[in-house]
Formats: structure tokens, sequence, C-alpha cells
């Protein structure tokens, strides 16, 4: 098991940066997959980026050169810096962990963007 926690939500005008931050209960050098979702309102939850044990990274293509995942291991936290953040951005951001195929997440952190 593992427990999450998020944080670095904020507000913030159209253009600016903000960094997420996930810290984890325990170390996450073993977990294969870390990710950030998001959830906008009226929406479904969908994928902003993940980072593999080896350093591989994925990014939806509306974050594609504007958001960079990154991992921590002596911390046992996964970062999302944000840059050049757009009103479409505004959505609950969650930390996700794989483990055993058993799906983890935390409480999330409100990231909203105003135009």
């Amino acid at each position: 098991q593992i427990q999450l926690v998020e944080s670095g939500g904020g507000l913030v005008q159209a253009g600016g940066s903000l960094r997420l931050s996930c810290t984890a209960s325990r170390s996450i050098s073993s977990i294969n997959t870390m990710a950030w979702y998001r959830q906008a309102p009226g929406k479904q939850r969908e994928l902003v980026a993940n980072i593999r044990r080896i350093g591989n990274t994925n990014y939806a293509d509306s974050v594609k050169g504007r958001f960079t995942i990154s991992l921590d291991n002596a911390k046992n936290t996964v970062y999302l810096q944000m840059n050049s953040l757009k009103s479409e951005d505004t959505a609950v951001y969650y930390c996700n962990a794989v483990i055993d195929y058993k799906w983890y997440w935390g409480q999330g952190t409100q990231v909203t963007v105003s135009s």
C-alpha cells in the first residue's frame, strides 16, 4: 500500500507557472510508473503525464512542451512543473501509482488558471 499527498495547486494567471508535488508514504524507487492525471468539471479524468522507473516520460498532446514530470527518489516525490498555463488547464490534478495492478490516488490539488 501507499499514500500519496499532492500539494502546490492554486490560482494563477494565464501564462504563469506552478509546480505540483506528490509525496509518497514510502519509497517509490520500485514503482514502475507514476503519473499525473487531471479532471476538469464535467469531464472525464485524463492522463497528463507519466514517468517510468527507468526515466521514460510520456505527455498528453495538450501539455507537450509546457509541462515536465520528474522524480526525486530520495524524497519519494514526483513533480509536475507546469509552464505557460492556459485556462483549459484548470482542473483538479491527481497523483497516481500502480502497484501490483492496484491503482492508488492522492486526494487531488486544485489548479485554477484565470484568463
